[in-house]
């Protein structure tokens, strides 16, 4: 019986193996490879230029983004020697046989310049350049085909043209064929009723990116560009799935389009419903951080358009949400009553077109209507963004910042730059903007204007790089001694006065935040004159998730007095401790020697440290917290969290640290606030072991409490709507 089955096993085998070579000769005899780009350098092509190399390039090229799409291990890639170089590439003289030619195509969108064409009879009949569906091209190819139908029987050559210097100033092409068949994608659509809330959307990461128009008729109302799953019975594989809210849109018949492969079913498959997909799992995913903020779905990087409003903190941000990468710049948002627990809104805004992306900004209360735009007996709220494709642009809410309007007269200030800083200069009665410039270098402009329309040029401040913020703070809390924070995003600032039109420096540049922190922005019109920071968590990624990235914790900025001058102090916002349960460690006065570990067997998976430690003559103090390290080196003056390293001068013996642990991240404060570190870190679910140690001599732990913290997410805290009501 054996014996038997082997045998028809073999049988059937040799049978497939056929059909196979079968199927593999009607492919070969249905395409003619003109060229793919695998051999040791470019056979019968003649080269010209500097841009192609000698040979093909193998995948990416040094100083250049991913190139993803191509065949084999060879292409055509004209960044050799970087966007400035050029060349052409000519192809010996072959004959037309079938009735397409198609090609891998991608890099720069230059017609005529970086581009591909067909010659026959001495003139170009066809030609093609990198996308057009993204700003600038893209490093993916895609397929490309010509219809060269009236074209059988002529003799003609392909040239690739490098004639561009300059951002995409490149060309990628790869697997030049003739076919009887249309190679790659083409237009798809779908008509739908907006009568449910939302449109879902399947992604898999790392698919190619399509761009999705919806339209209203012939208008334009949506458009962004997305990793569709295909949806194929081959590969019906989806990632997760992302929503557009059709509220908006509500009751229209609408057409969605895209390009997609023939084979495709990514259209078939998208879903209409009242509920967010996946609802239930919202803030429960196994990374989901638990007290810091993410998105419900997609890419968050830059808060914007921080402001204290009626009982409420505003949290905008800079928000992909059709995919875990960058792109698509709209602005999320997300409320606060406590700084604690956020409930995420509707998107705050739109790009006004696809490439025209609603970059970073800020936002102000215009209690005396200085604008003109309030309609009710709301106060008005006025936002400041950067629309790529115009300028820095106004826009207001007359409903607590459910909804924004555009000021008709945007952009307000047309300049090479971007993130918009608002604030109102109490002694001069003006508005003024804090803007990122580079007009003359890498700057921080200021602009002032009566009513957040008319806007003048006042000053620049040199060597900042974008996203500036700007306050005034109060020396130990003496209200009648202050100083005004320029502030980048990097973190770096400087302290000075500030009269309403230039900014004048009394030192240097300074630092208190370190390591995965950037662009970080206060809350403006905050009470009790608090002055309360969020930063995006830059490289927080958190892989196989369908959110990426996350905010820091907010924080209370203050200035002191040191030894070194006055500096700013950051420290977590005292309402985090409303999470703190029981102390699962307390302990005064307790001698850190022999390499003792006061944290032995001491577990913990959210965690809050605080602790005052004498470092005696310790050379190190070590505090080891679900798998990373918080170091302070006496004999160097630093501190470390992970692998960021910043100096700490101590009062005294004295080391006072606050570290924080969530699911992706680690903070740390120490000296009092003087130094801020954020490490992203995603500790094993099974790792949650904590230590306490000196090394090289004695040290005492002065005092020490550990807590564990509860989930903002948890009890249905958050309900990922637009409900929140006023109390």
């Amino acid at each position: 019986m054996i014996v038997t089955v082997l045998h028809r096993f073999v049988v059937a085998m040799a049978a497939a193996s056929i059909w196979l070579s079968a199927i593999g000769i009607m492919r070969a005899a249905d395409e003619i490879v003109i060229a793919d780009f695998e051999g040791a350098d470019y056979g019968t092509w003649n080269v010209e230029g500097k841009a192609f190399g000698s040979v093909p390039a193998r995948g990416t090229l040094t100083g250049q983004m991913h190139v993803e799409g191509y065949l084999g291990k060879q292409l055509v890639n004209s960044f050799v020697g970087g966007d400035d170089s050029m060349g052409r590439l000519a192809s010996a003289a072959f004959e037309i046989e079938r009735p397409w030619i198609s090609f891998l195509l991608g890099g720069g969108h230059h017609p005529g310049k970086t581009c591909i064409n067909l010659i026959v009879d001495g003139k170009t009949v066809r030609t093609a350049s990198g996308p057009n569906d993204q700003p600038g091209g893209s490093e993916r190819l895609d397929w490309h085909s010509w219809d060269v139908k009236e074209l059988i029987g002529k003799t003609a050559t392909i040239e690739i043209v490098d004639a561009q210097e300059g951002g995409w100033g490149h060309i990628n092409v790869d697997h030049i064929v003739q076919g009887e068949r249309r190679r790659g994608p083409t237009k798809a659509k779908r008509e739908i009723v907006a009568e449910k809330r939302y449109l879902h959307l399947p992604v898999k990461n790392d698919a190619a990116k399509r761009v999705v128009k919806v339209r209203d008729g012939e208008a334009t109302v949506r458009e962004f560009e997305i990793e569709l799953a295909d949806m194929t019975a081959a590969d019906a594989e989806v990632d997760f799935w992302v929503f557009l809210d059709l509220r908006p849109l509500a009751g229209k018949r609408l057409t969605v389009e895209t390009v997609l492969p023939a084979e495709s079913k990514a259209l078939d498959a998208l879903k209409l419903a009242d509920a967010i997909p996946n609802a239930d799992a919202l803030y429960t995913e196994t990374q989901r951080p638990q007290f810091h903020f993410t998105s419900r779905r997609g890419w968050l990087n830059d808060p914007n358009g921080m402001v204290y409003h009626d009982g409420e903190w505003h949290l905008f941000y800079q928000h992909n949400p059709y995919g875990w990468s960058w792109g698509n710049m709209h602005w999320g948002h997300a409320v606060s009553r406590d700084l604690v627990h956020w409930e995420e809104l509707p998107i705050g805004l739109y790009p006004k077109k696809f490439g025209d992306w609603a970059f970073s900004g800020s936002a102000v209360v215009d209690k005396e209507n200085t604008s003109g735009f309030k309609s009710g007996d709301e106060d008005v709220l006025v936002l400041a963004y950067t629309s790529t494709g115009r300028g820095e642009c106004i826009a207001y809410s007359n409903d607590r910042g459910r909804t924004w309007k555009e000021f008709d007269g945007n952009p307000v200030v047309k300049h090479k730059g971007r993130d918009p800083r608002l604030l109102w200069h109490e002694r001069t009665k003006r508005w003024v903007m804090a803007v990122y410039g580079e007009n003359e270098g890498r700057t921080i402009d200021f602009y002032s204007s009566p009513d957040l329309k008319e806007w003048e040029l006042e000053s620049r401040t040199p060597s900042f790089y974008e996203c500036p913020d700007l306050v005034e703070l109060p020396i130990d809390g003496d209200k009648s001694k202050t100083r005004w924070v320029l502030y980048g995003a990097d973190g770096k600032y400087l302290i000075g006065g500030f009269g309403g039109r230039g900014f004048s420096a009394f030192s240097g540049k300074h630092q208190v935040w370190y390591g995965d922190f950037y662009a970080a922005q206060t809350f403006t019109n905050a009470p009790d004159d608090r002055c309360i920071q969020i930063g995006w968590g830059r490289n927080v990624t958190f892989p196989g998730m369908p959110f990426n990235q996350q905010m820091t914790v907010p924080c209370e900025l203050t200035l002191r007095r040191t030894a070194e001058g006055v500096r700013l102090h950051v420290e977590p916002v005292a309402e985090l401790a409303e999470l703190r349960k029981t102390p699962t460690v307390r302990m005064t006065n307790v001698e850190l020697t022999g390499g003792k570990d006061v944290l032995r067997g001491k577990q913990g998976e959210l965690i809050d440290v605080s602790a005052e430690i004498d470092v005696g003559d310790a050379k190190r103090i070590e505090l080891g917290l679900r798998g990373l390290k918080v170091v302070y080196n006496a004999a160097a003056g630093t501190i470390a969290c992970g692998k960021h390293v910043a100096k700490l001068n101590l009062s005294g013996d004295k080391l006072t640290l606050r570290v924080l642990v969530d699911r992706g991240s680690v903070e740390l404060f120490a000296g009092g606030g003087r130094v801020a570190i954020s490490t992203s870190h995603r500790p094993k679910t099974d790792e949650r072991a904590m230590s306490l140690v000196a090394k090289g001599g004695t040290a005492k732990v002065e005092s020490l409490e550990v807590y564990e913290l509860e989930p903002t997410w948890g009890g249905g805290a958050i309900q990922s709507s637009d409900t929140l009501k006023k109390n």
